[in-house]
């Protein structure tokens, strides 16, 4: 059996999180494969290298003197260095660092220095050999992501490997030009890297205890989810709830590996696992909540709409046109609403309004902005009866007025539309009936 480890920004943060990750990958020898991100903060007001980096980058390209900034992330990594007593130099990478810089080789290389320097750090640290992932993570030309080839080349290069270190976050393209993932994109690297090792599980570390059902902002101290299938996982991404990449579960998910959240500064939780499929009952009826503020919908009404052939689909084109996508689209005999970004839609909206006129002639078409979207995820939902009777209930004794309601084919979730300034209240109520209540 065997382990690929990634360990989040707040767990390499200083000299002291670099000790706690240490301890947590020697105490388990199936953990083999460590996947490091660049340093983060070490107090709220601290900065991330990667922002650093960023910003020290920025300076050069601009052709302003950037050695100071360089100078403040050397600092960084060299007080993990004193910390942890290591015999070793960064001087050489940080001399290259400053030439690739005043080259002006790239943000993506410079973001990615970050994950590079506390790879070398960390592998180190634990006495295990450095992987550079520009030599074995790969993207095409056009900024996809080979996962073909990549497979090839890395499963090949630990297939001899008993102990690695592979940074996060980034790759190279074909013709060697250092290429990132996005944001967090540690979490994708660390997949990718399980999926080529085929080891059995990836533990992917933070500085939170796997996924709660709720946002803890919204609801004080709420319960970990313990398993997760991806399908919910999916919907509660979608829908706002962050905890791991949302990219990360597709290279383990068709390896059927699983993925379990762990926390670094409390490795004795279990966490959250991340399966493909379980026959064991979820804890709640509901798995997880999860939502986003800043919605419009415009609702459609025309007498005989559910005859008119294409009726739908010329609704939509009205948004495509103007190169808007839509969230949800609920609907009866005569009405049509269609749930958008506000943001991306308000500054279209008239011609947005112009065009669906133009192609269906509507008896009316309304615009309501300032909406939010709750998704209610479960797979216990389907064999559950009531749900959405249960989830009415609650609204309404809070005095939650329902703007939409729209339940997936499959019944893992159910949507429900609310105004902006009933959000908070109506994911308490939801919380409330289903895990405090648990009736």
């Amino acid at each position: 059996m065997s382990k690929v480890v990634k360990f989040g920004g707040s767990s390499l943060a200083s000299a002291e999180q670099f000790e706690k990750v240490k301890q947590i990958i020697e105490e388990d020898s199936e953990r083999r494969y460590v996947v490091p991100s660049a340093p983060g903060k070490r107090f709220p007001k601290d900065n991330k290298v990667t922002d650093m980096l960023y910003a020290c980058y920025a300076k050069a390209e601009e052709g302003e003197d950037f050695l100071p900034d360089l100078e403040l992330i050397r600092g960084r990594y060299q007080e993990i260095i004193d910390g942890l007593k290591l015999d070793l130099s960064l001087e050489e990478e940080f001399r290259t660092i400053e030439k690739r810089f005043r080259e002006k080789t790239g943000s993506d290389y410079a973001a990615s220095r970050g994950e590079y320097l506390n790879g070398i750090l960390m592998a180190k640290y634990l006495g295990y050999e450095f992987i550079d992932a520009a030599e074995v993570i790969f993207f095409r030309e056009n900024g996809e992501f080979d996962g073909d080839y990549t497979n090839l080349v890395l499963g090949e290069r630990l297939k001899n490997c008993e102990r690695a270190v592979v940074p996060g976050f980034y790759g190279s393209t074909h013709d060697g030009r250092i290429k990132t993932f996005s944001r967090g994109g540690s979490d994708v690297t660390g997949s990718i890297v399980a999926k080529a090792a085929g080891v059995d599980v990836y533990e992917n570390w933070t500085d939170v205890s796997g996924f709660l059902i709720a946002d803890p902002r919204i609801i004080k101290n709420p319960e970990v989810i313990d398993t997760i299938t991806y399908r919910e996982l999916r919907e509660l991404a979608y829908m706002g709830a962050t905890v791991l990449h949302e990219e990360a579960i597709f290279p383990v998910r068709k390896a059927g590996i699983p993925i379990n959240i762990r926390n670094t500064n409390a490795p004795q939780d279990r966490g959250t696992w991340i399966v493909g499929s379980t026959g064991k009952k979820s804890k709640y009826v509901i798995t997880g909540i999860a939502g986003k503020k800043g919605f419009c919908a415009v609702n459609i009404e025309k007498d005989m709409m559910n005859s008119e052939i294409g009726f739908g689909k010329k609704v939509l084109q009205a948004f495509a046109q103007n190169g808007i996508s839509f969230e949800h689209m609920p609907s009866g005999i005569d009405t049509l609403t269609v749930f958008v970004h506000q943001d991306e839609f308000m500054h279209k909206e008239q011609k947005v309004m112009s065009a669906i006129n133009r192609l269906t002639h509507p008896d009316s078409a309304e615009i309501e902005s300032d909406l939010a979207l709750i998704a209610v995820v479960g797979r216990g939902m389907k064999s559950t009866r009531g749900t959405a009777g249960r989830i009415f209930s609650a609204l309404a004794h809070r005095n939650v007025n329902v703007r939409m309601i729209d339940q997936g084919s499959s019944e893992l979730n159910i949507i429900i539309g609310v105004s902006n300034e009933d959000f908070e209240t109506a994911i308490e109520a939801i919380y409330d009936i289903f895990v405090v209540t648990n009736l």
